[in-house]
């Protein structure tokens, strides 16, 4: 198998396989300016977002951590932060800095958007002269962060899907790789048995609490996961209970030890399998997940989830027939032989493997190609 890949060794050491110049509003006042910088230069990426005002606690917290995880990620190689609030652009400019990559930050407060925008789009522009000066090395797979999701996922899932994707993980951490899996509330009804799936007893009780305390909250607010889980794209894939939705859920684990259970946004400190505590909801997983330097994400789908990533490249596999015809332009490996018994498990990770190959080498993903840059926060409760 190949695992000879070509990114880009950034200051720290860590390989991306993109080279994005981002530009990150602080909060939404700032998405105007962000979007003029990103229409004035060439290569820039503007990243808006609908929040980032009056937040507080844990809920500000976590929204500084996503911006700062989004400039930190191996795929981006500068980063210009804009803010209504100089020194909260400063914040996030600083959690950036200490990976050695250049990172500038403006506030719009005292100099106005006209200013602000011609200060930043100087600074971008020589972002994005020293970006593209640099030259791709040779690497390994094992030097990546890959993070797998599902999502519209119905019973084709479950069988093929996401038993594919578990022999991918197992491959890619017996490699020396680091991978992450997670969407916490759709373990409920096997979070028993993934609890097993976890290298230590301490680990296994730590994440059964995470679980508990998920329910508790969903629950707290008068909802019932019966009332939303399964989705109706679910339902109407033959997914009938949460539960059976969990069990399928879950075969993404695989057979290696989970050796870590990680925060929305936190990085793993060595390679293995982790579990991060994450919502269901595609857009702000693999944005949090992107957010703990994922460089690449595997994202399985039975009934044709469209979602992408900006910094992220998102790879979607298929084993559902009808999706793999009616919606092509979305599906990067079909996988539906597995079904048919014409592919075992192992030669549909070879085809899963190879695209991931050959995307960190740098082809397009089909959510690239079609412009998905779904940039989605996770809110944890109002602003004050």
């Amino acid at each position: 198998m190949e695992t000879k890949i070509l990114g880009y060794r950034r200051e720290n050491g860590r390989i991306g396989i993109r080279n994005h110049v981002v530009i990150i509003p602080v909060d939404d006042l700032s998405n105007a300016a962000c979007l003029a910088v990103e229409h004035n230069v060439a290569g820039t990426l503007a990243l808006p977002h609908p929040y980032g005002r009056i937040q507080f606690g844990a809920d500000l917290e976590l929204h500084f951590k996503t911006l700062i995880g989004a400039g930190r990620n191996p795929n981006v190689a500068a980063v210009v932060v804009i803010g209504i609030e100089q020194n909260w652009a400063k914040r996030i400019a600083d959690g950036i800095a200490d990976t050695g990559k250049p990172v500038a930050y403006f506030g719009i407060e005292g100099y106005g958007d006209l200013k602000t925008i011609e200060r930043a789009s100087r600074k971008a522009q020589e972002y994005v002269q020293f970006a593209t000066s640099l030259e791709k090395v040779e690497a390994e797979l094992k030097d990546l962060v890959v993070s797998f999701k599902c999502g519209e996922s119905d019973t084709t899932s479950g069988l093929a899907g996401n038993p594919t994707a578990g022999v991918v993980g197992d491959r890619l951490v017996k490699l020396g790789g680091t991978v992450i899996f997670g969407e916490t509330p759709e373990t409920t009804g096997a979070e028993h048995v993934l609890a097993k799936h976890f290298a230590t007893p301490e680990l296994s009780q730590q994440f059964l609490k995470v679980h508990a305390e998920y329910m508790k909250l969903i629950e707290s607010k008068g909802a019932d996961l019966l009332g939303t889980q399964p989705t109706q794209g679910n339902i109407a894939g033959g997914l009938t209970t949460i539960e059976e939705k969990a069990f399928g859920n879950i075969e993404k684990a695989g057979k290696t030890p989970i050796i870590g259970l990680l925060a929305p946004c936190e990085e793993p400190t060595k390679p293995g399998r982790y579990f991060m505590d994450t919502s269901s909801a595609a857009a702000e997983c693999i944005t949090v997940m992107m957010a703990a330097g994922a460089v690449l994400h595997i994202f399985i789908t039975g009934q044709g989830n469209i979602v992408g990533n900006p910094i992220e490249p998102v790879v979607k596999m298929s084993a559902n027939p009808n999706t793999c015809a009616y919606m092509p332009e979305h599906i990067d490996v079909d996988i539906k032989g597995v079904l048919s018994r014409e592919l075992t498990l192992d030669q549909a990770a070879d085809k899963v493997m190879d695209c991931v190959v050959k995307t960190a080498r740098g082809r397009y993903t089909d959510a690239e190609t079609l412009n998905h840059k779904e940039f989605v926060l996770t809110r944890l409760y109002p602003s004050a």
